[in-house]
This record gives C-alpha cells, sequence and structure tokens, in this order.
C-alpha cells in the first residue's frame, strides 16, 4: 500500500486536477507542482510549493529545464525498501514523492493546428515523460497517474483505503508505458515525416482506441477499432472518423466493407454508388450528376440482386428520398454517404437497425497513405494503392482503337477492377457493372463467373467492356469474354504472351488497352 503524503501535479491538460489536489490537500497531502497547473491550484486557494522549492534550482531555458534534477527524480525511483536507497535520500536531502499526477504537453494538437515546426519542436515534452517513467518503474512506492478519467479511481481507492494498492498502481504504470511509448512514437512518425523518411529501420506508430467491438471476424476473436492518434486529434468530435447517424452498434466486418465500399464509390467517376458483400463489390455504377444517384443505384442492384442482399452501400454523393426507399425494398447492413437529405433521413428512421453513417471529410481517403498486412510474425508495409495511371499513358495494341464511349466505360471499369478481389474480371458499360468475377485461383474461371453471373440477371454483354487488374497469362480469358459480348477490354499488359492475346484480340475484333499498372488485391 502506497502512503501517499507528498503529490507532484503537473498537467496540460486540467480537467479535474483543482479537484484532485484539494481532496489531496484536505488529508494532509503536500502538493508540489510546476507552472501554469502551480497558478490554478493557488487561484483555487489551495497551499502549493514549487518545483524551485523542492530542487532549490530556479526553471530555467523557458522551461526547457525545471523538473530534470536528482531531487525530482530521486524522489520518483528512491526504493524504501533498500537501505543504500534510503541513506542516499537523506544524504543528499532528497524527499520521498508518493504520487505524480502529469499528462503531457498538447503535441498532437499542435501538429494539427498547422503549426509551424518550430513550434511542434517546443511541444515535445521531455520532463513530464521523463517523471512519468520515473515513477512507473518504481510504482510499488510511487503511484502515476497519466490520464484525468483515473482520478476519480485513485480518490476512491484513497477514500476506502487510504492509500493505493500495489496492484493498481501497477494498472496505472503500465497506462503509463502505453502513454509515453504511443507520445514516442507520434513524434518519432512525425520527424519521419519531415525528413521524407518513408521507411524507417525501425517502424513505430501511434494509434487510439477508438471503438470497442463485440468480437471480430467471427464470434469467437476478440477485435476493438483504432485510429491514427493525429486523425483523432484533427477532428475529436467525431473520433471514429465518421458520424453514425443511427442503427446499431458497428461490427468489424462491417467496418471492413463499410471501408471498401466509401473507397471503391470515391473512386468511380462522378458520382459512386457501390454495393460490397465480404469485402468485393457486387455491383457499382455512377451518376453525372446528383439527381440521377437513385438511378445508378437501381442499376448497381441490377448487378447482382442477390448477393446485394444484407450489403453494405456506399453513396460519394448526397443520398436523397428516392434513393432512401429504393434502398429499403430490401435488407441492407449500412448505409454510408458523404451527405443525405432531410427526407432520407426521415425515411431511414423507421428502420431501427440499418447503420446510417456519414462522412463529410473524403480528401483523407484519397491522399496518399501507408497500409499495413501482417503475415506470419511480422508486418508487411506498403503504399496503399490509391492511385491510377492516365489514359495518356495508356497504349492500344490492337489493330481496333476504341470508340469515344468505349474509352469511357474502359475508365469505369478499369477504376472499378481494382476493388475487386483478385483474380478479378469486370463487365460494365459506360456507366455500370453487368458482372463481376471476384477471387479466383485462374483468371479464366474469374471471367466465365462474371460471364454466367450477368447472364442469371439477364443482362446484356454484347458490346460490353472489359477489365481485367492484371494480364491475361493466356489468351483463353480473353476468349471467354469476347464469346460473352465484350468489344473492349483493359489490362495492364506485361505477360510473355502479350502477343498471342493481342492475335486473340485482334481475330474476334476487339479493341484492347495496355495501362502499365497492375492492381492486385488479396
Amino acid at each position: 500500500m502506497i502512503q501517499v503524503k507528498r503529490a507532484l501535479l503537473s498537467v496540460s491538460d486540467k480537467t479535474g486536477v483543482v479537484d484532485l489536489a484539494r481532496f489531496l490537500a484536505q488529508r494532509g497531502v503536500e502538493l508540489v507542482s510546476t507552472g501554469g497547473t502551480m497558478k490554478a491550484l493557488a487561484d483555487a486557494g489551495l497551499a502549493v510549493r514549487s518545483i524551485d522549492d523542492l530542487t532549490g534550482f530556479p526553471e530555467m531555458m523557458d522551461g526547457r529545464v525545471k523538473t530534470l534534477h536528482p531531487k525530482v527524480h530521486g524522489g520518483l525511483l528512491g526504493r524504501l525498501d533498500i537501505a543504500d536507497h534510503v541513506e542516499a535520500m537523506k544524504k543528499h536531502g532528497i524527499e520521498k514523492i508518493d504520487l505524480v499526477v502529469i499528462n503531457l504537453y498538447p503535441f498532437a494538437k499542435t501538429v494539427v493546428s498547422g503549426a509551424d515546426a518550430d513550434h511542434c519542436i517546443e511541444n515535445i515534452d521531455i520532463g513530464g515523460p521523463s517523471m512519468l517513467r520515473s515513477a512507473a518503474k518504481n510504482h510499488p512506492f510511487t503511484a502515476v497517474v497519466c490520464d484525468p478519467s483515473d482520478y476519480a479511481l485513485l480518490m476512491e481507492e484513497i477514500e476506502e483505503k487510504g492509500g493505493i494498492d500495489i496492484a493498481t498502481s501497477r494498472r496505472l504504470a503500465a497506462k503509463v508505458f502505453n502513454q509515453t511509448a504511443s507520445y514516442d512514437a507520434m513524434i518519432a512518425d512525425w520527424f519521419n515525416q519531415q525528413t521524407g523518411e518513408e521507411e524507417p529501420a525501425l517502424l513505430t506508430r501511434s494509434y487510439e482506441k477508438v471503438m470497442p467491438l463485440r468480437y471480430g471476424e467471427n464470434p469467437h476473436q476478440k477485435a476493438a477499432y483504432y485510429r491514427p492518434v493525429l486523425d483523432v486529434a484533427r477532428r475529436p468530435d467525431l473520433r471514429e472518423g465518421f458520424e453514425q447517424i443511427q442503427g446499431k452498434e458497428l461490427s468489424f466486418n462491417n467496418l471492413l466493407d463499410l471501408s471498401a465500399a466509401f473507397q471503391c464509390s470515391l473512386s468511380l467517376p462522378g458520382h459512386g454508388v457501390v454495393i460490397v458483400k465480404h469485402l468485393n463489390p457486387c455491383g457499382a455504377a455512377f451518376a453525372s450528376d446528383a439527381q440521377t444517384i437513385a438511378d445508378a443505384f437501381i442499376e448497381a442492384r441490377t448487378c447482382d440482386p442477390v448477393s446485394a442482399f444484407g450489403g453494405i452501400i456506399a453513396v460519394n454523393g448526397l443520398l436523397d428520398e428516392k434513393t432512401a426507399k429504393l434502398i429499403n425494398e430490401q435488407f441492407a447492413e449500412c448505409v454510408i454517404a458523404t451527405a443525405y437529405s432531410d427526407e432520407a433521413l426521415k425515411f431511414f428512421a423507421d428502420k431501427k437497425n440499418l447503420r446510417v453513417l456519414k462522412v463529410d471529410d473524403v480528401q483523407r481517403f484519397l491522399s496518399p497513405r501507408k497500409e499495413f498486412r501482417q503475415v506470419m510474425d511480422g508486418m508487411l508495409f506498403e503504399d496503399m494503392d490509391v492511385g491510377y495511371s492516365d489514359r495518356s499513358t495508356w497504349t492500344v495494341p490492337t489493330k481496333r482503337k476504341p470508340t469515344e464511349a468505349e474509352w469511357s466505360g474502359l475508365n469505369f471499369a478499369w477504376r472499378l477492377v481494382k476493388y475487386v478481389k483478385s483474380n478479378a474480371i469486370v463487365f460494365t458499360n459506360e456507366k455500370a457493372s453487368l458482372g463481376i468475377g471476384a477471387g479466383q485461383m485462374s483468371r479464366v474461371d474469374a471471367a466465365e463467373i462474371a460471364a454466367s453471373k450477368a447472364a442469371r440477371n439477364s443482362l446484356d454483354l454484347a458490346g460490353s467492356c472489359v477489365a481485367s487488374d492484371a494480364f491475361f497469362p493466356f489468351r483463353d480469358g480473353l476468349d471467354v469474354v469476347a464469346k460473352a459480348g465484350a468489344k473492349a477490354v483493359i489490362q495492364p499488359g506485361g505477360s510473355v504472351r502479350d502477343e498471342e492475346v493481342i492475335a486473340a484480340a485482334d481475330e474476334q475484333g476487339i479493341a484492347m488497352v495496355f495501362t502499365g499498372m497492375r492492381h492486385f488485391r488479396h
């Protein structure tokens, strides 16, 4: 049990600190403090001892040096069960500090405010993490609190037990090391960005838990949702990165599908409408203006209405009442859009279980980012596939060139196929998907599945466009799409059998485009 006789308080976030200090003072605890915290406590009428008085050394260098002193760290690190420690403290006039209450300079808030580099650097806390780590290391003898949400726990324990249990102190110490590690990771990441270091030898990232989840991909798997600390700091009002307007709590699988659907909708021309099931688009279309989003939804659903049942729907644009009524015609898990009309939200309100989400800041989804993939006992780190090659860089190796209508269809198909699991083949017209073959071990199977799905849904593939996420290794896949009615194909090219595939296209009057960019999706 830690008996608290002296407490050091030094906080940037002063939430609740006066109440905590008053509670401690009423129980005879000596309060030691610094700078703004000391002023806040003194203004509240509390007796406070300055850190200068404790150390006998003045604050200096614009506050950079004030707690980095043996009389502070000796008071935090001294073990009372080791005679030599106790003797050293007596010899050097070091007073034991039993409780440390510290939170750190707001580095994240400073960065997201747009401050320049010098100002950001001045908000890198040195003394705070040092004291937190010293106290946490010596947690059997020094209790430490780094989060205002733990003040109530601390006061309750002192009130009921007269001190702080070692078990409680250990839990608080663990929280400290998590926080200081996260703080340093955030700073390291910022410095890497400043210096252009994209693949540092030691990789650190700082994430904050923003949502507990009932379970993971399956009920026996535990899970939670985390976001980068800096992203949370940018929009503290949207900790999850979106606004959930209504509906049941989100699941692990919901979040995966929502991300895939929304990313895809943003990538399509105009106002993209996408329906996703198990991370794969099962239908997609786009509207050239907001008034035709409902029509785009009908076309997206028509591609594969069976798979669309229970799907995730994403709309890059204003989701109006007409579209909302169409969505409600069959069961959907979630809807995510950049905006909603009041009438649409009123209509959705009758579907209490339907999860309705809004994301108004889309630029962050379009900006270059890194992504992680766990493999065995390691982590893969890569640029997220957010880019597209431009039509100006594409080549046409076939005798026939695409018509302007086909160019439009190929552009749409190429943007869509990137979001389909490999091996992927999609049939489209100029504005909507007609058949999607996803996640097959062979490209010809993906082509056959895409064609068969279109036939099953009575969608005419005559004159359609086709996109393949990677090159055709043989002509068989091209023969399948040609037989189904496709007249234009877009693919990366690069196979050792490209000439064979080009010849097959020429035989069947197909215009084929090589992009030079592959879009595998595993």
